[in-house]
């Protein structure tokens, strides 16, 4: 699209425009000055593309510009292309006007080049510095073609998207790490997860999904939590833990398949390779999963948390890079979790597993009202507190299940990065608020 600042993107910068005068715009990436020919690498959206400045043949004043050109200052550029097969872009562009839009202050406290290397303090407090890393642009459109994929993958199979409310009355699960609100002088809180409203949501339109933060008031400080993250929810009416197991696996498979197909720029720049999964994910139940713990010395009874100490244990006994946990204890599952008809220790739930990160958990709900009043006292919640949400139980609640997942524990596994705050463009957690 043309626009005054700009009529072409670096990715359209070819040899075949060899001599057509053209606008460019962007950051000032990179200078180098060889005394007869200096050079200006120019970053926009795409990519980058070369200037070259005569010191014979170009006016005074571009020289000029050049000496006060400062590394990440905006500017807009009207040259020439030419065509340069020695260039390592195969073409460059000799200017004839340069404008200087914005002017970045010198020295920057991150190199954006990444030729020198920041800790992730720095660079999350050089948080807009660090986004126009190459890296970081590589991860976000990464990310975002998974994001792309959820949706169109889930649409195809009848889901709708909604938004669910983000300030709420009660607690979604119980516990205490819940962010308090003033709600018009009440008290109210930040949402966990959209759950019980979507279960909501699957008994009028059966098939939802919702892609939206959440907040947990943890104290964990980790590099595997965030105090707020993008969810991925669906609920669906009609469906038990085992149809919704093959949805999350088969939406996980299409993410793998179209970022291979697509970002295959992106995952060089990162150095990944993502893992070969092949479908139905290797299913192991929680007992299962205790005995194997046993076999490798670990001491755990039934009742136990499978954390990831455990986990990273466990997946060398699987082998398999991504695989589900099912048939939790009731204990370990929220009140909303059906129990199993055949063992009512257990539940009909899940948990998505990479390697040794917990990245999705589902279940069977239960669709009775009697049965969620029980279990809320069970985990020693009021009720009366839920009447919000029970009360549409009295009229007509279909079987359904779901999950949630993290998106940016999601994108540990896209890109290999080993941090969430990493895969989150501004993230907050204990230490962090700005920017």
């Amino acid at each position: 699209m043309r626009t005054r600042y700009r009529t072409h993107l670096s990715s359209e910068i070819t040899p075949e425009l060899d001599g057509q005068e053209v606008i460019i715009a962007g950051w000032v990436h990179a200078k180098r000055d060889i005394g007869g020919k200096k050079f200006v690498l120019v970053r926009d959206k795409d990519g980058f593309i070369q200037l070259v400045i005569s010191k014979k043949e170009s006016p005074p004043e571009l020289l000029r510009i050049f000496r006060e050109l400062t590394f990440e200052s905006v500017i807009s550029v009207r040259g020439i292309v030419k065509k340069e097969p020695k260039a390592r872009l195969g073409v460059e562009i000799k200017p004839l006007e340069i404008k200087i839009l914005s002017k970045a202050k010198a020295p920057l406290p991150l190199d954006v080049s990444e030729k020198v290397p920041a800790d992730i303090d720095t660079r999350l407090r050089e948080r807009v510095l660090d986004l126009r890393r190459r890296e970081m642009r590589a991860m976000i459109k990464i990310m975002d073609t998974a994001i792309e994929t959820i949706r169109n993958y889930l649409r195809k199979l009848g889901f709708v998207e909604v938004f669910t409310p983000k300030i709420i009355a009660a607690a979604t699960e119980g516990g205490a790490n819940l962010f308090p609100v003033m709600y018009f002088g009440k008290k109210a809180y930040l949402a966990q997860s959209p759950q019980l409203y979507k279960e909501l949501l699957a008994g009028a339109l059966e098939r939802v999904f919702e892609i939206g933060p959440a907040w947990r008031a943890e104290e964990s400080d980790t590099p595997y939590h965030l105090a707020e993250f993008i969810s991925i929810d669906i609920e669906a009416a009609f469906m038990d833990y085992e149809d919704v197991m093959k949805v999350l696996e088969r939406v996980v498979y299409e993410i793998l398949n179209n970022l291979r197909k697509e970002r295959e720029k992106e995952l060089k720049i990162l150095g990944h390779e993502l893992p070969e999964i092949s479908l139905p994910l290797r299913r192991i139940t929680y007992e299962e999963a205790l005995e194997m713990l046993r076999s490798e010395g670990i001491d755990v009874k039934f009742g136990d948390d499978i954390g990831t100490p455990e986990l990273r244990i466990l997946s060398k006994c699987v082998k398999d890079p991504l695989y589900f946990i099912t048939d939790w204890p009731r204990s370990a599952k929220p009140f909303y979790t059906k129990v199993k008809d055949s063992d009512p220790r257990l539940t009909e739930s899940f948990d998505l597993v990479y390697k040794f990160l917990e990245l999705a958990s589902g279940s069977t709900r239960i669709h009775r009202r009697k049965e969620l009043e029980e279990r809320l006292k069970e985990q020693n919640l009021n009720p009366k507190d839920f009447e919000f949400f029970l009360k549409w139980f009295d009229y007509g609640m279909p079987p359904h299940a779901g999950w949630g997942m993290g998106l940016a524990r999601l994108g540990i596994m896209l890109t290999g990065k080993q941090n969430v705050k990493e895969l989150t463009l501004f993230p907050r957690d204990r230490k962090r608020l700005v920017p």
